[in-house]
């Protein structure tokens, strides 16, 4: 058998996220708005759906935020390190001028959609395989009428639903990007084709403006 609902979760708000920083892998905390979006996205989601399982990345500002959702349901905490952010290499840390300063080719290459070289960025089919490696095997232990909630990263996420809905890892970007604290939500396709999943719904979180909720107003 395998969980019927997969929720995939971005965590809160950082203070790279509040700047434009690239993440990456490296381990920002929440900042203040990112543990109250946490906080109330949990609320929310749960109001919804009851976890079968929640596994997160070991990167912290995930833990943090999948403790909220944690803390509500009494269910444990797996981590997972496959479900960390895609790496970006020498340019985690810097802002998009930052980075274009210094590698003006290499920027306009990632950001025309291909793969920047010589900066040790992991490629986007490394991460999607890594992403839905560790998502199969967790789903797989559950049943079909669980959800298991992955609690992840942006761009990880974003080429995890590429991947599961038999899209092109590589040359396709027609999944925006989610919203701090806000998921995704995909259910199994139960007709037997592919692909194995189906998307029911995308940034979803609590009824608010996005301008209000990245301001944290109206914030629990």
């Amino acid at each position: 058998m395998s969980a019927g609902t997969l929720l995939l979760w971005r965590h809160g708000r950082t203070a790279h996220n509040a700047t434009l920083r690239l993440q990456g892998q490296v381990d920002i905390p929440l900042d203040d708005i990112g543990a109250r979006q946490a906080r109330t996205a949990a609320a929310a989601l749960v109001a919804t759906t009851k976890p079968g399982a929640i596994v997160v990345s070991d990167l912290s500002r995930a833990v943090a935020t999948a403790g909220f959702l944690a803390e509500i349901t009494d269910q444990p905490l797996v981590v997972d390190p496959r479900l960390r952010e895609r790496s970006f290499g020498l340019w985690e840390g810097l802002t998009g001028d930052e980075i274009s300063a210094r590698w003006a080719d290499e920027f306009a290459v990632w950001r025309a959609g291909g793969e920047p070289e010589n900066v040790g960025a992991e490629t986007r089919a490394a991460v999607a395989s890594r992403m839905v490696e560790a998502i199969t095997e967790h789903a797989d232990r559950l049943e079909a009428d669980d959800a298991l909630v992955v609690v992840s990263h942006g761009a990880a996420i974003t080429l995890a639903i590429t991947a599961l809905l038999g899209l092109d890892t590589v040359g396709w970007r027609g999944i925006a990007g989610l919203t701090n604290a806000h998921w995704t939500e995909l259910r199994r396709n139960t007709e037997k084709v592919s692909p194995g999943w189906r998307l029911f719904g995308h940034d979803l979180g609590p009824s608010t403006s996005i301008e209000q909720w990245n301001a944290g107003t109206d914030l629990t």
